[in-house]
């Protein structure tokens, strides 16, 4: 039950670092992980894992459009990921007429490859610890402003000194609440193809009912194309562009996984807070979760309202609509996991155990002595403003065309300014332009109005009342409590609701036009009221900065030979673990895969979550699955593994000992919810789409053997 673990840790779950935990990174592998590894399954090298001089698996592994990831698998630039994670490329590509959300996506040579504008991905060329440059340029008699300008200020000489001359980005992340520093140097393709996708039939099929649950039964994947100028560099959209080359591709594995073969992962893991206290366990069980899904609540359901009759509709808020359930339906089983386990009670007696051991010694009670009660300070402060930040991002920033006005403002900013020349201004309405066709593309007016509504009614009754806005309370007075009346006059007299209209303003700037706007005004009242809020909370955070920082030091130096997990954010990690079943509950076992008549037993034709197409129904009965099925004559579908991942490991390869892909992740479980926080290795399992599913979708159902052609299949 081992895994690769890390080097970072941030606030949440002390002493329960095991060795079934842990999102490492990957240069770290030989010195912390190698040796559990191998007695788990590897047969690789760790050069192979990672390396800098040599092709290694993390040449195969991108950053796929900025928040999932996804893997190389052909030396042609074929890319697989999840479903998911390519939903809104295919959803922008998708009209009434090519309805590729609902029908699926299949290219059969290269020229019919559709061009997915502004979706990127990104390599991992190299990483280096710069802790001791880092740390060398601060001191402890800094403010936390002072210690975060300073970080930035040589965090930038790094980046820029790293990338000099060359095509690549860089970018410095701090590790274990800012007590090291490592350094990343990317390589960004911003030419990627959309190639293939499955309806949504399959490619989400079970969608809000069955998203965090098993067992699963969804085909969560999709195919993608990386190109490059003719020199094999980035390069912008061109038809003159030719598939990339990879320095390493994963070879396709259809020999299937049993029970407790070894499985890695390897990918972007976006946040989590495992070493978070008792205090901040207690905010987000009490305050920030509950309002967050009340929030996200209705958004869904005006959404749904409106999505429902309307297929046009349907197809604009897609994306937004799966974008905000995922999490709608994680906090709610974040809290109810976090509450069973008694994590806050785990993290006090984490807490009691530190107290205890600063006491024993003089120096550690003047470095470490405040810690606890700074941070009992800290969260008081915060507390109070929680529920009125959640709502100020949650509700007043979900009104979409008050958002458009961002870049308003800043064009207002220059208008005043009598320094501005032209061409500041010409310059920011181009990319504004570019940026209003797209926004209005998947826009839909009385959706957005009856949302401004509703945000602005719960905003009004569910923050305290001595934290509203001036300008809030002038418009409840003025229309006696009907916000909805109030939506109505600005969405009739607002230019921000109407495409042509913002154009006009955006060819001919007028001050005068922008600040009059009702929309406008809002909007300028709800940022700076955002603002407002963030100044009073953030000495709070201040202390929680500097607080976290401190103890999480004091932990390292109090259990000296343990390895902690870093905490995911956003840079390559490594996880190891098994396939296993698990035992949700009493008398509850979960085998540790499904197939194919699990997608034909939960077949609902009036529910649209649950509709089997045609031709996969005449597969299933006619037992077609070609080399695809096990050795029972089963067709899987998805498989559990106890790897330790988290949002932003979507797409992410499962990877067998030999380094080949057996499948792709894409969830996790719903006993486990509380993972982001709290690791729980009996119950946390990773949910992965078998990719000899992906390769029977492909061939038998798409008829696509282009792709199957392309790959290096491991029999």
């Amino acid at each position: 039950m081992k895994k690769l673990l890390l080097v970072i840790i941030t606030l949440l779950s002390i002493n329960v670092v095991r060795a079934d935990e842990g999102m490492w990174l990957p240069m770290l592998v030989h010195r912390l992980n190698y040796v559990d590894m191998q007695k788990a399954g590897l047969k690789l090298t760790a050069e192979e894992i990672y390396s800098v001089n040599h092709s290694s698996l993390k040449d195969a592994i991108v950053q796929f459009g900025g928040g999932c990831t996804a893997e190389i698998v052909s030396d042609q630039g074929l890319v697989f990921t999840n479903h998911h994670c390519g939903y809104g490329s295919i959803q922008s590509l998708s009209t009434v007429q090519h309805d590729y959300l609902t029908h699926g996506f299949w290219a059969f040579n290269k020229n019919e490859e559709l061009p997915c504008p502004g979706l990127t991905v990104k390599f991992l060329v190299r990483m280096e610890d710069v802790t001791k440059t880092v740390l060398a340029k601060l001191n402890n008699k800094m403010s936390e402003k002072e210690r975060a300008e300073a970080v930035a200020a040589v965090s930038t000489e790094i980046q820029d000194k790293a990338v000099a001359g060359t095509n690549y980005e860089s970018r410095v992340s701090s590790f274990y609440a800012g007590n090291e520093f490592y350094l990343f140097v990317y390589e960004i393709f911003k030419d990627v193809r959309l190639v293939g996708t499955p309806p949504e039939a399959i490619g989400k099929f079970g969608a809000d009912t069955d998203n965090w649950m098993w067992p699963r039964h969804t085909g969560d994947f999709s195919i993608f194309r990386v190109y490059a100028g003719a020199d094999g560099k980035p390069a912008e959209y061109s038809k003159n562009n030719v598939p990339m080359k990879p320095k390493h591709y994963l070879p396709v594995s259809i020999k299937g996984v049993e029970k407790e073969d070894f499985t890695m992962i390897m990918g972007y893991p976006g946040r989590t807070n495992r070493y978070m206290t008792s205090w901040g366990v207690k905010l987000a069980i009490e305050k920030s979760g509950p309002a967050i899904v009340k929030i996200r609540d209705k958004k869904l359901a005006i959404m749904r309202e409106y999505m429902d009759v309307d297929e046009t509709v349907r197809l604009q808020y897609a994306s937004k609509y799966a974008g905000i359930a995922n999490y709608w339906k994680y906090y709610i089983g974040q809290t109810r996991a976090l509450k069973r386990m008694k994590v806050a009670e785990k993290k006090e007696k984490i807490e009691a155990d530190f107290a205890n051991w600063v006491g024993q010694d003089a120096s550690r009670k003047e470095e470490y002595g405040s810690v606890l009660n700074d941070f009992s300070t800290a969260y008081k402060l915060i507390d109070q403003y929680v529920i009125a930040q959640t709502y100020s991002q949650e509700a007043l920033r979900g009104i979409e065309a008050g958002n458009l006005t961002s870049g308003f403002e800043r064009l207002a900013t220059l208008l005043k300014n009598k320094d501005t020349k032209p061409a500041q201004i010409e310059q920011l309405t181009k990319g504004m332009t570019r940026m209003t066709e797209n926004f209005f593309k998947n826009y839909y007016q009385p959706l957005d109005q009856k949302t401004m509504g509703a945000m602005l009614d719960m905003f009004y009754k569910d923050v305290p009342a001595d934290q509203h806005f001036a300008y809030l309370d002038e418009i409840y007075k003025k229309y006696k409590g009907d916000f909805n009346k109030y939506a109505a006059e600005v969405y009739k007299k607002s230019n921000f609701v109407n495409a042509e209209k913002v154009k006009a303003m955006l060819d001919k700037p007028s001050l005068k036009a922008i600040e009059k706007d009702p929309m406008y005004k809002l909007y300028v009242a709800i940022t700076a009221y955002s603002n407002d809020i963030r100044t009073k909370a953030s000495a709070g955070s201040d202390a929680l900065t500097r607080s976290s920082r401190l103890f999480m030091a004091g932990l390292r130096n109090m259990t000296p030979d343990k390895n902690f997990a870093p905490d995911a954010n956003s840079t390559m990690r490594v996880t190891f673990g098994n396939v296993r079943d698990y035992y949700p509950a009493d008398a509850v076992h979960y085998n540790f895969y499904t197939t194919l008549k699990g997608v034909i037993e939960k077949e609902d034709p009036k529910n649209f979550e649950f509709i089997v197409p045609g031709k996969l129904k005449d597969l299933y009965n006619a037992k077609d699955y070609g080399q695809y099925a096990n050795s029972k004559g089963e067709l899987p579908v998805a498989f559990l593994a106890n790897t330790d991942i988290t949002g932003g490991n979507s797409g992410s390869p499962v990877i067998n000992g030999s380094g080949e892909l057996v499948g792709l992740a894409f969830d996790g479980n719903w006993e486990a919810m509380s993972g982001d926080i709290a690791f729980e290795p009996d119950m946390q399992r990773t949910i992965a789409v078998d990719v000899r599913y992906v390769l029977f979708i492909i061939d038998k159902y798409a008829g696509a053997k282009n792709l199957i052609d392309e790959l290096a299949i491991k029999r």
